[in-house]
């Protein structure tokens, strides 16, 4: 009851110093048990002193000293805003005001003599210099990547899309982590259903922190429950302007590198940056690998046990005699023996990605070869089963996005479960409710299994293969551009 009482008087004394006038008093008050905020007088005259109030981490202490102490201290104008040199000068007409430029990077002024507050930003510009993406690494093409500063990203993006549709709005989200996120799309060409369709579900979200852009994408997601992502995320400056291009939308999330791209399909998660890149039918060879690759990563288990569980009579007889002496020893049924394996590989994998570069790449080599073969002399694996682990994870190493990889061990155990119940039915079973699911799907009200359902048929020059950029020569259908031609009109 005490601790109630005195969080009540707390809040009620938070709400008083929120709703009083602007002065110091108020501002000590408010800041009060904070060793960063810093309270500083500068005499400019016998009757005339200048305040500063400023957060000391959060500013530029460099540009303090340079644009407002030293020109303050030596001005002799009757205006304090003719002596400082920064331009970026904004009148603060309240308290509320006055707290947000202040723990947004900006320094305050109070000149007694005119009683007049004014605010400079002077933001600390403290950030990690642009690098190559470590995510979505390509031998060609473009090396930057984004960082977390916003506005450091929207230069990479203008930098690839010099024109003036291209919009960006700002928006805040997060009661108490006042995240700034940036809507960017191209007037004109971008379908205003998705721009009005982002600005709702932004609009929308309520919640106290946001640091990373999956979380906003957790509150915009129409299926919160699937294990496929309905917003493509990317560091890539690159792929973020060719998105813009197509007439997709994209958010930009403070203190994060990734943006979010929509809308999205199910087939743009197997897409690279390099397949626009390398020439066509090189492209196209390597984005059929992708998805033969995706799907022998979570059938070949499955089918593995579902051969030797219900069919093993559909086994040649040579294949049969090898399968039967690699398993005699076992102490396991063949689901077990494949469910431990593939929990012990995600083991492997989560904990390389965990542990510092190169202790993880010693990790993934113990956990790959002398566990694995550890494991096959002890007798709690046979030899087939380690090939077909090994073939199927590093199939799944070739999808591009890391989020779907998570969705791919998912649907393999699920996969799994199917064929030991019901062996190769039941992986068809599973198959066809995959894609029911995903045909349920969508991203930002539109359709995440097009353009194979709802069926557009000039999309598929980029689908399952990558067509000669010279015949691609109009936007997707599905993405329901105003400018679906790529080309200006010719005379």
């Amino acid at each position: 009851m005490f601790w109630k009482k005195k969080q009540i008087e707390s809040k009620l004394v938070t709400e008083s110093i929120a709703e009083s006038e602007l002065s110091i008093e108020t501002l000590k008050k408010s800041l009060v048990q904070m060793d960063d905020a810093e309270f500083v007088e500068i005499d400019i005259s016998v009757i005339r002193k200048i305040h500063l109030v400023y957060i000391r981490t959060l500013i530029d202490q460099e540009k303090l000293n340079e644009s407002i102490i030293k020109p303050l201290t030596k001005c002799s104008k009757p205006s304090i805003q003719d002596c400082i040199t920064n331009s970026s000068i904004i009148h603060i007409p309240n308290f509320i005001e006055a707290k947000k430029q202040l723990f947004s990077g900006s320094i305050l002024l109070f000149d007694s003599s005119q009683n007049l507050w004014l605010a400079v930003p002077l933001k600390n510009p403290i950030g990690r210099a642009i690098e190559t993406s470590e995510t979505e690494t390509i031998l060609f093409g473009a090396k930057d990547s984004f960082s977390e500063q916003v506005e450091q990203n929207i230069t990479l993006i203008r930098r690839r899309l010099p024109i003036h549709e291209l919009k960006a709005e700002k928006f805040t989200v997060g009661s108490m982590s006042e995240t700034s996120v940036v809507l960017m799309y191209i007037e004109g060409l971008t379908n205003p259903e998705f721009v009005s369709t982002v600005k709702e579900k932004i609009s929308e979200i309520n919640f106290d922190l946001f640091f990373e852009s999956s979380q906003i994408a957790a509150f915009m997601e129409e299926h919160q429950n699937s294990i496929f992502p309905q917003f493509q995320q990317t560091d890539r400056p690159d792929v973020v302007a060719y998105s813009l291009g197509l007439g997709k939308i994209t958010l930009l999330v403070d203190n994060t590198p990734f943006a979010l791209v929509a809308p999205i399909t199910f087939f743009h998660l197997f897409q690279s940056p390099e397949d626009y890149i390398n020439r066509w039918v090189v492209a196209s060879f390597l984005r059929i690998i992708r998805y033969a690759s995706f799907v022998l990563s979570i059938t070949l288990i499955p089918f593995y046990v579902a051969l030797t569980t219900h069919h093993y009579q559909m086994i040649p007889i040579q294949t049969l005699l090898v399968l039967v002496d690699s398993r005699s020893k076992l102490p396991f049924t063949p689901f077990w023996e494949a469910f431990i394996m593939l929990i012990f590989i995600d083991i492997i994998r989560e904990a390389s990605l965990r542990m510092p570069t190169k202790t993880g790449q010693t990790l993934g080599v113990i956990g790959g070869i002398v566990i694995g073969q550890a494991a096959v002399e002890a007798g709690f694996a046979s030899n087939v089963l380690i090939v077909m682990v090994g073939i199927s994870t590093i199939a799944s190493f070739l999808i591009p996005n890391y989020l779907m990889t998570k969705a791919n061990s998912l649907m393999q155990l699920m996969l799994l479960v199917f064929s030991s119940l019901l062996g190769i039915i039941g992986i068809a079973l599973g198959i066809i409710a995959i894609l029911a699911h995903l045909n349920s799907l969508s991203s930002i009200k539109q359709p995440y299994f097009s353009p194979v359902s709802p069926f557009f048929r000039k999309d598929w020059i980029d689908l399952f293969i990558r067509g000669p950029l010279a015949k691609m020569l109009e936007r997707p259908e599905h993405l329901k551009p105003l400018k679906l031609k790529r080309y200006k009109t010719r005379r």
